[in-house]
């Protein structure tokens, strides 16, 4: 699985609003704490924001806060949100000894949506991950 940057900026911002004390964040704080170019913030909170993923209020007290408790968030959420829903191509035909291949292209698969499903916000504000 490829993670581009925007979705690892994404991640990060959320991760940033799942440790924030209750209330707005300001986006400018987000984006100097994760190192994240302002344009491009502005552009996935607003994508976050239409998803349902994160709520926003405007003027000087405003900013961005999650918009569920951060446990009920995982990284596949937000994952989905950036990049769209997963499109795998079909590994089967494979001739001969490579046939079996393609199953291990399943079990990979597999995999990944399960650890994306089963870590979430709150995991990674914690600085845990549940073992795999």
């Amino acid at each position: 699985m490829r993670i581009s940057a925007r979705t690892q900026y994404a991640l990060r911002a959320v991760a940033e609003l799942a440790v924030a004390p209750p209330g707005p964040v300001p986006a400018e704080r987000i984006a100097s704490t994760q190192n994240i170019p302002r344009r491009f913030l502005d552009n996935i909170l607003l994508q976050l924001r239409r998803a349902g993923l994160i709520h926003s209020q405007r003027g000087p007290e405003g900013g961005y806060w999650l918009a569920r408790p951060a446990d009920q968030i995982t990284l596949a959420d937000v994952i989905a949100v950036v990049e769209g829903a997963p499109e795998y191509g079909e590994h089967g035909g494979y001739p001969g000894v490579a046939r079996p291949l393609a199953d291990v292209w399943s079990a990979l698969r597999e995999h990944e949506e399960t650890l994306l499903t089963e870590i979430t916000l709150a995991h990674i504000a914690a600085g845990t991950v549940p073992p795999t």
